[in-house]
Order: C-alpha cells, then structure tokens, then sequence
C-alpha cells in the first residue's frame, strides 16, 4: 500500500506555531504537514516549499495559518494510485493528501513511493 495512514500522517490546528509545523515535517518523512480545523477537516498544507517562500521574512513567531497552502489539492479514497500520481505529476507537487468526503485526512501518498513501486 502506498498511502501512508494514522500516525504517519502529520496533522497540526491551523493555530500551530511554525516551530511545531518545522518539527512535524522533520520527524516524518513526506515533507509536509496537513492543516485541519476543528473538525478535522483538511484545510491547507505546509510543505518544504511553503517555508522556503516564507523563510525571507522569518518564521519566528508566525502560525501555520500564515504560511499554509489553502485548499491543496487531495485524491479520495477509491482514487488509483495511477490518477493520484498523473495529478501530482501535472501540479508539480510531491504530496497529496487522501481525504473523505467530510474532508478528514484518510492518508498521504508522496511521489516517491509511487516512482519506487513502479508506477512512472
């Protein structure tokens, strides 16, 4: 299985202070962290990409609201492997969140594991 569940799905309040988000993402290993509301629902992600466009002006101090992507996208749950990778392929992004239709993160699938399984 490709999709990384449970625990290995770093999730963080929109309120999260970026030193948190910069922990999560370090002690994982996709690279992101999905930002949910208080229902739980997906909200925004924190990639390496989003900090590198804000480290200019300092992360110190400043919530995972500030420097999150709104609205990534993400694959549903029956979505194939084959789909979720020819979207990641065609946005140019590493990560994509597999949410429910209540928007609550079911998984993450990262592009690597999808090239080490043979899927390019």
């Amino acid at each position: 299985d490709l999709m990384h569940k449970g625990d290995e799905i770093p999730l963080g309040p929109e309120s999260m202070p970026m030193q948190e988000v910069l922990l999560a993402m370090a002690s994982g290993r996709l690279g992101c962290v999905g930002i949910v509301d208080a229902s739980g629902g997906l909200v925004g992600i924190v990639t390496d990409g989003d900090v590198r466009r804000h480290a200019a002006q300092g992360l110190e101090g400043r919530s995972a609201a500030e420097v999150m992507t709104r609205d990534p996208k993400v694959a549903g749950p029956d979505q194939l492997a084959a789909e979720a990778l020819a979207l990641m392929t065609e946005k140019k992004i590493t990560q994509l969140f597999v949410i429910q239709p209540d928007r609550k993160p079911v998984g993450v699938i990262h592009i690597h594991d999808c090239l080490r399984a043979g899927l390019a």
